[in-house]
């Protein structure tokens, strides 16, 4: 379904995407106006646009948060991005969220209009009623609520597509994972800002998932930018005749 959505979407905006290329550096030319990127590829190569989206999200690259105790900590600690599978933790303690895509739409939808302590209470509740107590299949839920965790830590609930019912009929048996930075990234690799103001940069420069909101931060964020750009053209058009966007997707 996501890969049929992104062929849509390419069909219906008539999008040209530039595949298995590399971000080398990402430079504005303050003389020319524009951001010059090179790529690489089996070849050295230079895109010049108008406006530059680093659309790689906020789970583009692992960090692991400096616990207390970590350094003392005799067991493994590795992130997600490292596992590969569950041979290292057979017989260990895992904390795992469990929803359907449905609860987390609900979830974000609710977000609108009554607080993230509200909604973890009623998504949770729905979770157990849809689940029961997935303990006895070494599935342990965290005691913070799922939407409070992505908004705190960016850590996003495991979305079931079909999983936990072949757990339960043990199909399934768990195993217990140079660049110019526009003035709107910080040492980290994060916006310098907080959202709803973390989006855009300066001169033509945007950031699209970096808002620890999940599908829907993203959502807003691709609306405001597409909105920031359409004004931005309209209020040039006098003065040039045509604009490019380049926009930067890494998939790790």
């Amino acid at each position: 379904m996501f890969v049929q959505y992104l062929q849509n979407y390419v069909s219906h905006f008539n999008v040209d995407p530039l595949y298995q290329r590399s971000v080398e550096s990402a430079c504005y030319d303050s003389i020319a106006q524009k951001w010059v990127v090179t790529t690489t590829n089996a070849v050295l190569g230079l895109v010049v646009a108008e406006f530059l989206v680093v659309a790689t999200g906020e789970n583009s690259q692992g960090f692991i948060l400096n616990v207390y105790g970590l350094d003392s900590f005799k067991g493994l600690a590795i992130h997600s991005s490292e596992y590969e599978n569950g041979k290292k933790f057979v017989d260990k303690d895992v904390l795992v969220h469990v929803l359907t895509k449905e609860l987390v739409q609900l979830g974000m939808y609710l977000l609108k209009y009554i607080s993230c302590t509200l909604v973890d209470k009623m998504v949770l509740m729905l979770s157990k009623l849809l689940y029961g107590d997935l303990g006895a299949y070494g599935i342990q839920r965290p005691f913070e609520g799922p939407f409070w965790l992505k908004k705190e830590t960016g850590r996003s609930p495991v979305i079931d597509v079909g999983t936990i019912s072949k757990i339960k009929t043990e199909d399934i048996e768990v195993d217990l994972t140079k660049h110019d930075d526009g003035g709107l990234f910080n040492e980290n690799g994060m916006p310098k800002h907080k959202s709803p103001n973390h989006w855009k940069g300066e001169h033509g420069l945007y950031c699209v998932g970096f808002a620890s909101a999940g599908l829907f931060g993203i959502s807003n964020d691709a609306k405001n930018i597409a909105n920031d750009i359409s004004q931005t053209v309209r209020g040039n058009e006098a003065h040039i005749k045509k604009k490019w966007v380049w926009m930067i997707y890494l998939f790790e």
